[in-house]
């Protein structure tokens, strides 16, 4: 997600920095941002001049000291409160005071993750979706302390980077993920009960006017990262069993089997990240 946000951001013509501890990480980030940058050129959506302007305009780096200048810093690490509150930690001991501090989270409480900031009126949620580049919706998501000079300059960030804003509450899973579970978890139990295989269930959902059917969309998000948040909202609603995670992905989870990412999800795919159709799904 981060080298997605950062493409959309290049795109729009800001200056990024994209910080990662993680060569390899950072390795792939720069490929990526480079392959979609040349593809956008190549369809017509940005000119060739962009596409130079963009690369340009992208720093990697491993240190933090070199966001010091930014004036808005969007958090898209792994769902965890202790790390993404360590990474702000870290961030308010090189950042001014003037600078926004925005998470990408897709579930967790921004009054929660704020709790133990020094500048929480800076301190916002700004959940886009993947793939970030091309999808239109932005979550902007008020904290109990978020100041609303924050909300309006996110909201402003959102629509110069061509997206459509809407403005959340700080529920679990917001407006989206709160909606969606049904659309993952209904997936899974029917294919656990042996209702439909998974290739059946998403074909029906694409023959009712979804781009993706939810075992397709759960291994484009990944099967951790869509179990993580699915257990985070289901937790903070009090383990309310409508909300309740489904066997059948954890089965996935504690083998590995994380989607697009790692190879192998609910389908198999190639080293391009396309999906591999068995003889059942043709």
């Amino acid at each position: 997600m981060g080298a997605s946000i950062a493409q959309a951001c290049l795109q729009a013509g800001f200056a990024v920095v994209l910080y990662d501890t993680v060569e390899a990480a950072r390795q792939k980030a720069e490929r990526f941002i480079a392959e979609t940058l040349e593809k956008a050129s190549q369809k017509g959506i940005i000119s060739a001049e962009t596409r130079s302007k963009a690369s340009q305009n992208l720093t990697l780096s491993a240190n933090l000291d070199a966001l010091r200048s930014c004036a808005i810093v969007i958090e898209a690490i792994i769902e965890d409160n202790d790390a993404k509150r360590n990474l702000y930690h870290a961030l308010e001991q090189v950042l001014p005071t003037s600078a926004i501090v925005a998470s990408n989270t897709s579930s967790i409480s921004i009054t929660a993750l704020a709790a133990s900031l020094q500048h929480p009126e800076r301190f916002a949620g700004l959940h886009f979706f993947n793939p970030a580049h091309i999808m239109k919706l932005v979550e902007v998501v008020s904290g109990m302390k978020t100041a609303p000079a924050t909300i309006e300059a996110l909201v402003a960030l959102t629509e110069n980077l061509g997206k459509t804003a809407v403005e959340a509450k700080d529920v679990p899973g917001f407006i989206v993920n709160r909606v969606a579970r049904n659309y993952y978890l209904e997936a899974m139990r029917i294919v656990m009960e042996g209702g439909a295989t998974i290739p059946q269930v998403d074909a029906l959902m694409r023959s009712a006017g979804f781009k993706m059917g939810p075992f397709e969309l759960v291994d484009l998000i990944g099967v951790d990262v869509n179990y993580a948040v699915t257990l985070s909202v289901w937790e903070q609603y009090f383990r309310e069993p409508r909300f309740a995670p489904a066997l059948l992905q954890k089965e996935y989870v504690d083998a590995g089997l994380h989607g697009r990412k790692t190879g192998e999800g609910f389908y198999k795919y190639d080293a391009n990240g396309q999906k591999i159709v068995s003889e059942s799904e043709q």
